[in-house]
């Protein structure tokens, strides 16, 4: 009996031996393949890049996995306590591996039963953040092995913080940070005990515990997590008991940012971070951007180029509904059904609009209903709202597409049952709409600072969800007369004054074989000769030719390439009018050196980036302070900015352009346009071959801003479709909004200017009393001219000519005004 006691026990221990080696070899091929733990001392997460408006609120967000970091000191024990009860909760105790879980795992697979997933948080974060999803014994046994190395190598809070930062919460949430933001639109810190619960309920099933597909079992498995927190003394019942009374709450937060009209902005700040740092460090980086953008002028310049665009599109009249739909049922549906077919552009960035369909016409109205709004989970709600077009509020609509053909008398004659439009609601009971639709006509508009470069606003188009392009910056146009002031600044600063005398009068120009003759505008003819002050107030074409000519265009490309309007201007006489291309941004950038006088600036949207850690890898502030960073003060004198720009544009030809370009706005080309009369204002108009683009370019001491109009494919805009009747309204409309933002200024006169009155027409010296005169702005060394001399005379005009032509030179000649004769 012993002998065979003995065999057997010895066969045990043979059998045991071998079970021994054969789990030792087994175990030390899964250790030689085993990921390197030690690579989560250096984790670096992806991370959202963030994007920040000037005054700190959010604009957007870029990622893969949308998350933001926290370290486990900056999330609550509330937070912890439900994760730990619905997870682990024995997660402080445990080496890594909770046994008797393990255990149930082996048994469930012996007997056929499916294989369960890491059971402790430690072993969660060895298979999330080192292994695989595989549902396989060998990775049970390397998650195993991970997690005893892990708790061997890393605190118990260090393995919470990993696992809390990269779980999967549904919805695109990974992080605990990234969930709150998503489910609950609050900080963690902000979270209450049911709040917690709910999202501690998520990592084991997103999708099974979505609050909107399935609010049940959301709700259900939230008390379940309550209860374990209850049970395991992190909360007392009675808060466990009013917590489960708590309704889901979910306040999902809307995509993008907190920043109204901010879409084209974003995007161009988007390209630019690609373009400089790579499109990984965009969208895992975590870069925190601090952007230029001003909120409240955003709005405005939104706000200013959209009613601009469509009160241009209404005047051409009505295209029609977006399209037509089946309403002989529940329109509510039918209507949203259409949305999601992409039947026609939602336009979700001009909340001022609403989708509604047609449910009625009569000669007098139009009876509407809206868009119904829907759930999380797409689901249609079930309200219903109505609502009427009065016939006055859509007189706009009887003509056609044309705007020049009356095709309807009443609302009838326009709309039918099922057709869906866009309506605004108007002042009054919350009932009454008038009809709109989206214009086709497009625009872009940039404003500035002139002293720094830095963008404050910018509108790439009437939309952004009708059309990403940005006009803005993208956009090649002809800028046609809103170049003419480079071409008067090269002057200037050549030796010309604003009082000197061109001949305005027909040019013909042989180039090629080939005779250019260009045109003033309309049908206001010739002038005769006019100082270069008239030539640019009022956009003479035959004049800024001639001065062009006598110059010679490669001095004026010069002065295009050094503004920045061109990269390489070809230097032909047709390019003086603006005939090249070029965008918004750059034209409004060249204004800015102009207003800031004569320094060069960069046009920036991004003032500051910082990486993941908070340290800054970029600013846009290149200008040096020795001195600010002091320690303390011992009656030194304050530091100064040492500014190193480069000086572009003489300071006094800087101001003698700007002197010249109020008048535009006073009396030339934009006169009535610019209702702002308590601060300096400069700028000009431009409008292109057959008005195909409409421009305006502006500024104010401290402000800058310029557009353009224009189809997206050139088109004329029609007769009479200038820049002073179209983009100068638009500008008007911003700087009056603008300027209840700004201290009103008046543009500086540089020391040393001399401030002369001249005859208008002769520009030569006025006498005391004489009529019809102005102040000019001279430099040291010039002044009025003491001879009649016109610049032009003798191109397809003699002296004889020019008199005759002009009876106000005539009289200066004759008169001996100014010492002549």
């Amino acid at each position: 009996m012993i002998r065979l006691i003995g065999y057997f026990f010895g066969m045990a221990c043979v059998l045991f031996l071998g079970v021994a080696a054969a789990a030792a070899i087994y175990l030390s091929v899964m250790i030689k393949g085993l990921p390197d733990y030690e690579v989560l001392a250096s984790y670096e997460p992806p991370v959202a890049t963030r994007v920040h408006a000037g005054n700190g609120a959010l604009m957007s967000e870029y990622a893969r996995e949308r998350r933001l970091f926290l370290p486990i000191q900056a999330i609550p024990d509330r937070v912890k306590a439900a994760f730990l009860s619905a997870e682990d909760k024995n997660f402080y105790n445990h080496p890594g591996v909770d046994i008797s879980g393990l255990g149930r795992a082996v048994m469930l697979l012996a007997t056929g039963g499916p294989m369960q997933g890491g059971s402790t948080i430690t072993q969660q974060v060895a298979k999330n953040f080192l292994l695989t999803n595989e549902r396989s014994f060998e990775r049970k046994v390397k998650e195993a092995i991970l997690s005893f190395r892990i708790e061997q190598a890393y605190s118990k809070d260090k393995i919470l913080e990993l696992y809390l930062n990269e779980i999967f919460f549904g919805l695109n949430a990974y992080g605990i940070a990234g969930a709150a933001l998503t489910y609950f639109d609050k900080s963690v810190t902000e979270l209450t005990t049911s709040e917690a619960a709910y999202l501690a309920s998520l990592p084991k099933g997103p999708a099974n515990y979505n609050p909107y597909r399935h609010p049940e079992a959301a709700l259900e498995r939230r008390n379940w997590v309550i209860d374990r927190m209850a049970e395991n003394g992190y909360i007392t019942q009675s808060d466990a008991d009013d917590a489960k009374k708590q309704p889901l709450g979910v306040k999902q937060r809307r995509s993008g940012g907190q920043v109204f009209a901010s879409d084209f902005f974003a995007e161009e700040v988007r390209r630019q971070l690609i373009e400089r740092y790579g499109d990984k460090s965009l969208y895992e980086g975590g870069l925190s951007v601090r952007t230029s953008l001003d909120p409240q002028l955003q709005i405005m310049a939104r706000r200013a180029l959209q009613n601009g665009l469509v009160e241009y599109d209404e005047r051409r009249g009505y295209r029609g509904p977006m399209a037509s739909i089946d309403i002989s049922s529940d329109w509510g549906p039918a209507l949203v059904k259409a949305i999601g077919e992409g039947k026609f552009v939602d336009l979700r960035d001009v909340p001022e609009w609403k989708l509604a369909v047609v449910l009625s016409t009569s000669a007098k109205s139009v009876e509407i209903g809206l868009r119904p709004g829907t759930d999380g989970a797409g689901k249609v709600e079930a309200a219903r709202e109505t609502g009427t077009i009065a016939a006055d509020d859509m007189k706009w609509a009887y003509r056609d597409a044309s705007g020049d053909r009356k095709t309807a008398r009443s609302p009838d004659g326009v709309l039918k049952r099922g057709d869906v439009v866009y309506v605004e609601p108007l002042p009054g009971d919350g009932r009454t709409y008038r009809l709109r639709q989206p214009p086709k006509v497009q625009g872009g508009f940039v404003a500035m600072d002139p002293n720094t470069g830095r963008v404050l606003a910018m509108v790439g188009g009437f939309s952004y969800a009708q059309s990403e392009f940005n006009r803005a910056t993208q956009a090649m146009r002809q800028p046609g007369s809103s170049f003419k002031p480079f071409v008067y600044a090269a002057a200037l600063d050549n030796g010309y004054t604003p009082a000197s005398v061109i001949l305005d009068a027909p040019i013909e120009v042989v180039s090629g074989g080939k005779v250019w003759s260009p045109d003033n505008y309309g049908e206001e003819g010739s002038n005769g000769p006019s100082t270069l002050r008239f030539g640019i107030e009022h956009s003479r074409n035959q004049m800024t030719v001639r001065l062009a000519q006598d110059m010679g265009m490669e001095l004026v490309a010069e002065y295009a390439e050094r503004f920045g309007i061109y990269d390489k201007m070809l230097p032909v006489l047709a390019m003086s009018l603006g005939s090249g291309e070029t965008t918004v941004m750059r034209m409004v950038s060249a204004y800015a050196v102009i207003a800031n006088g004569g320094k060069q600036i960069k046009p920036t949207v991004i003032d500051r980036i910082q990486d993941r850690y908070g340290k800054t890898i970029f600013r846009h502030e290149e200008r040096t302070c020795d001195g600010c960073n002091a320690n303390d003060w011992a009656n030194q004198e304050e530091p100064v900015l040492a500014d190193n720009r480069e000086q572009v544009l003489d300071p006094m030809t800087s101001y003698q352009i700007t002197s010249m370009m109020q008048g535009v706005v006073t009396r030339g080309t934009a006169a009535g346009k610019i209702p702002v009369k308590d601060r300096d204002v400069a700028g000009k108009t431009g409008t292109t071959n057959d008005e195909k683009d409409a421009w305006f370019v502006g500024f104010t001491p401290n402000l800058v801003a310029g557009l353009y109009l224009g189809f997206d494919t050139p088109a004329p805009l029609g007769r009479g479709s200038t820049g002073g009747g179209l983009s100068a309204p638009i500008f008007g409309q911003f700087l009056a909004d603008a300027a209840k933002l700004m201290p009103a200024e008046r543009f500086h006169v540089p020391e040393g200017m001399q401030l002369i009155a001249v005859n208008r027409k002769t520009g030569m010296a006025a006498m005391e009393g004489e009529p019809d005169t102005i102040v000019e702005a001279f430099k040291p060394g010039t002044g009025p001219a003491d001879s009649f001399h016109v610049i032009g005379e003798g191109e397809n005009m003699s002296q004889d000519q020019i008199l005759e032509s002009s009876p106000q030179a005539q009289q200066a000649v004759t008169s001996g005004a100014a010492g002549l004769f």
